[in-house]
């Protein structure tokens, strides 16, 4: 079952979202640095406003630790911001993923460092977290 989530997640595309509920159980807990929900409807609603606010989002899964009827996976998620024509964002995480006895992710929880590797690389908001990360560390 992981390496189909890993192969959904690395080729994923709007009409895929339909397919949701083939690898989460109906009531799937997803949490990541900005979302905390329940249930495939409310997953669906993640990704289909990171279709609507992104410009050809991807993920690439490196590695993956399968253990009983747990995974641990590390990946890239890369992008553009919409209308921006700017660089791609290449944000690093991990994933956390608890299988159901049917084998469908039960819990989804994503694990990246919103200050780094999000806010720092953005035009404006990236100079005030780079001079207080310098100031904190000084």
């Amino acid at each position: 079952m992981i390496e189909r989530v890993v192969a959904f997640y690395e080729s994923l595309q709007p009409a895929d979202l339909a397919r949701l509920g083939e690898l989460y159980t109906d009531d799937v807990r997803f949490k990541d640095p900005f979302n905390e929900v329940q249930g495939v409807a409310a997953v669906r609603r993640i990704f289909e406003h990171m279709f609507a606010t992104l410009e050809a989002p991807r993920f690439v899964v490196h590695e993956r630790i399968v253990q009983g009827a747990q995974a641990f996976l590390t990946w890239d998620f890369v992008f553009r911001l919409r209308g921006r024509g700017q660089a791609e964002i290449r944000v690093r995480g991990a994933s956390h993923l608890r299988l159901a006895a049917d084998g469908r992710v039960a819990e989804h929880r994503d694990y990246w460092d919103a200050a780094e590797e999000l806010y720092e690389k953005l035009p404006l908001l990236g100079a005030l977290m780079r001079w207080l990360k310098r100031r904190v560390n000084a």
